[in-house]
């Protein structure tokens, strides 16, 4: 018989770690994700977030700490970690020289579902993610989205309660992200446990009910989407300016008039800075022209998670202003 989590987590972590030589990837995480839940986990390149991930999903040994996943430990019952859980990875698994169905099949088979079921898991996975007129088609003939669909099919077909997905919608167009996204919600209200990392703030907003934020191997920041936005954005002065160059001169202007330190993200041109209900735009607008700078747009908005993050983290070539 099967143990069962007592605690109600699906996943849970005490002080996990993995390291490289003298370098930590990921160091005192902690964990706990109650079952039927998102959890986004988000961070820059080089965060963390695929290293958790390969601890969890029992293909990298952890350095110090434990973790369990559906109520097993990684390490000592991996075995049944892997019975439980779907994964869907960057790289692409599936086999560009056989069909879409046949990929499918044969996983269903792995997992030991007679073949009769696993054909029928297999059709109804390809018609939930609109890939059924491409059933008999070769999968290297697939664009990279239909591949995306299916490598997260090819997760599902054992219905695992527990489901990673490590950028699940990277190179997606945005009408197949939101038929993901939709897919995502489905799956959820049906009890599957979702642990997800994206590059796409948007979709953790809109997906996550929990949030943990690397920032060098190292949780950073923990709360729900609306929680985060609260502690550290608010309200924000938004200016985009004209030329780079400019960046770092609408930075100590901005940082002049609003209610605290400007940061600066180079990837769009942009700059941000906390508003008060003191914080007007004309005196930022006075500001920005007086230091000569050129700017296309000045807005006041809510904050994002993308404010948060780059608040909280500093990945290359987006830093705060002092």
């Amino acid at each position: 018989m099967r143990q069962e989590n007592q605690t109600g987590a699906a996943i849970a972590t005490t002080g996990l770690g993995k390291r490289y030589g003298e370098q930590w990837a990921l160091r005192d995480f902690d964990l706990e994700v109650p079952t039927g839940t998102v959890l986004g986990l988000l961070g820059h390149n080089g965060a963390g977030k695929t290293t958790a991930i390969r601890i969890l999903t029992t293909l990298a040994l952890p350095t110090a700490g434990s973790a369990t996943v559906a109520g097993h430990d990684v390490v000592a019952e991996s075995a049944r970690v892997r019975e439980r859980i779907g994964l869907t990875s960057q790289a692409a698994t599936v086999d560009g020289l056989m069909s879409a169905g046949a990929n499918l099949e044969m996983i269903g088979r792995l997992y030991h579902l007679p073949r009769r079921i696993a054909r029928e898991r297999a059709g109804e996975l390809l018609e939930r993610l609109d890939l059924t007129d491409a059933a008999d088609k070769l999968v290297r003939d697939f664009s990279g989205g239909m591949r995306r669909r299916l490598d997260l099919a090819a997760s599902l077909v054992a219905a695992p309660p527990v489901l990673f997905l490590d950028e699940p919608t990277t190179g997606l167009d945005p009408e197949s992200r939101n038929d993901l996204w939709s897919l995502l919600r489905d799956l959820v209200s049906d009890g599957t446990t979702l642990l997800l990392t994206t590059q796409y703030l948007e979709e953790a907003d809109r997906l996550a009910d929990r949030i943990v934020l690397l920032d060098h191997g190292e949780v950073a920041a923990t709360g729900s989407p609306s929680e985060l936005k609260a502690r550290h954005g608010g309200e924000r002065i938004a200016v985009t300016v004209a030329a780079d160059g400019q960046l770092e001169h609408a930075a100590s202007a901005l940082t002049g008039v609003a209610a605290g330190p400007a940061e600066v993200d180079r990837e769009q041109s942009l700059v941000t800075a906390p508003a008060s209900e003191a914080t007007r735009l004309i005196e930022v607008v006075r500001a920005l022209d007086q230091a000569g700078v050129e700017a296309t747009d000045v807005h006041r908005r809510e904050a994002t998670l993308d404010d948060v993050f780059l608040s909280i983290t500093r990945p290359n070539g987006k830093e705060a202003s002092a």
